[in-house]
């Protein structure tokens, strides 16, 4: 890794999960964030998913869930998804912020579980 972004890597990660309507996306974000694995959840309408599932290619309208959170709660976050999501096999992708902007960066860290920042 170059020298210049291992100082900067961030704990913070954003989480991609995809929701059948729009009242599941709703109702995994308010959750989310009501347990504090979350910061804020933005929601993407009506994206159009082509995936393959038992065989056959198929086509979906979906909701994204754009979810902020921290590495440290990735696993407790993914829990919570995939107990409350009507998908069998839910999505949940967490990519790393490399970097960001220190007040946004503080401000997830006070809207997330307590002693997960990084320091």
């Amino acid at each position: 890794m170059v020298p210049s972004l291992a100082r900067k890597m961030t704990d913070k990660i954003v989480v991609l999960s995809t929701c059948g309507s729009e009242e599941e996306a709703g109702r995994l974000a308010r959750l989310l964030v009501e347990r504090r694995l979350a910061a804020c959840a933005s929601i993407v309408p009506r994206v159009r998913s082509i995936y393959r599932w038992n065989g056959a290619v198929e086509s979906s309208e979906e909701w994204l869930l754009l979810i902020k959170s921290s590495r440290p709660l990735f696993g407790e976050l993914r829990a919570a998804i995939e107990g409350a999501h009507s998908y069998q096999v839910p999505e949940v992708l967490a990519l790393t912020v490399v970097d960001g902007a220190a007040p946004y960066l503080a401000w997830l860290d006070d809207n997330l579980q307590e002693g997960t920042a990084a320091g």
